[in-house]
């Protein structure tokens, strides 16, 4: 069910940003991304009764996190949607998934990959290539194309990272979110002398793209990408990539009316296969978790105390 959610709301995450575009340049909507979606996710830790992570390394972690996961691929989707179309967007975008296994199988933290889930992978690709058919792209492949591949790359090594160095570790995920959004926050701030403080034009449609993309599409899938890390491993967070492309395919018949063609069924079921397989039998990356440390968020308030406790 995690997985049906982050998609929709991770699905509708490029519509809230080419909107957010019209009156906010990249640097902006990435600013008020990540400041918007760390204000909900720390209302929300402290709420809970947890707190923020403490001491130097974890932080120094969620430092390294927050560029490769926050601030560098927020920065790089909104630069490169202003010259590629959607088409050559999606594809590039559903890479994520390849990108993480090749990483996991490279560092060791992709045990044990049963021939089902990669066939599920390569399906899942395939099937998002027939949906967006960017054959049918003309011009060459330029510089907004290699940000959104770049982009898609960078998250694969920020979920394998996350899950190497901060899942599993005795500090509740909602503490990880909301310090990871914190420090995405700090680091495109320095970076808005650069090309953020340009004029805006704040128009309705902008502010409720823009809160909408802050509190749904950066709090809300960012806590649940970190659940789903922390359960079942980074190649599972990175699958739910595939189902991105069926979720904007879907909001463009129901909401814009867009047509559906035979070609864009045939792909969209593909990928349902595709994603079917690599969670056939339970499989999860996820490494064992290291001795002493909760394998997820606590449920009762011993175990909050004593994931509380260990986050040091």
């Amino acid at each position: 069910m995690r997985v049906v959610v982050l998609a929709l709301l991770w699905g509708s995450t490029f519509l809230w940003t080419e909107l957010a575009l019209r009156g906010l340049s990249p640097l902006q909507v990435t600013f008020v991304r990540c400041t918007l979606g760390a204000l909900v996710l720390t209302v929300a830790c402290y709420a809970t009764g947890r707190s923020m992570p403490r001491g130097l390394t974890v932080w120094r972690h969620i430092a390294v996190a927050a560029f490769f996961c926050n601030a560098l691929p927020f920065a790089l989707f909104s630069l490169g949607q202003q010259t590629v179309d959607s088409g050559l967007a999606g594809v590039l975008n559903s890479t994520t998934p390849i990108w993480s296994v090749v990483l996991g199988l490279v560092l060791g933290s992709e045990r044990g990959l049963r021939p089902v889930r990669l066939a599920g992978l390569l399906l899942g690709f395939a099937g998002t290539v027939v949906i967006f058919a960017p054959w049918r792209t003309a011009g060459a492949i330029g510089w907004g194309a290699l940000a959104i591949l770049g982009a898609a790359a960078t998250y694969a090594v920020a979920f394998t990272y996350m899950g190497r160095t901060l899942v599993r570790r005795g500090t509740p995920t909602i503490s990880l979110s909301a310090a990871q959004l914190v420090a995405a926050s700090g680091l495109t701030a320095v970076m808005m002398p650069i090309g953020g403080l340009e004029s805006i034009d704040p128009g309705p449609t902008v502010l409720v793209a823009a809160v909408v993309l802050s509190v749904l599409c950066t709090a809300t899938t960012f806590h649940l990408t970190y659940r789903i890390i922390n359960d079942e491993g980074a190649t599972s967070a990175a699958v739910v990539g595939y189902l991105l492309p069926v979720v904007s395919v879907l909001l463009g018949v129901v909401v814009l009316g867009e047509h559906l063609s035979g070609r864009v069924v045939l792909g969209m079921a593909v990928v349902l296969v595709g994603v079917g397989l690599t969670r056939a039998n339970g499989t999860t990356t996820a490494s064992p978790a290291p001795v002493g440390a909760t394998a997820a968020e606590g449920t009762s308030a011993a175990g909050d105390n004593a994931s509380r406790a260990m986050a040091t």
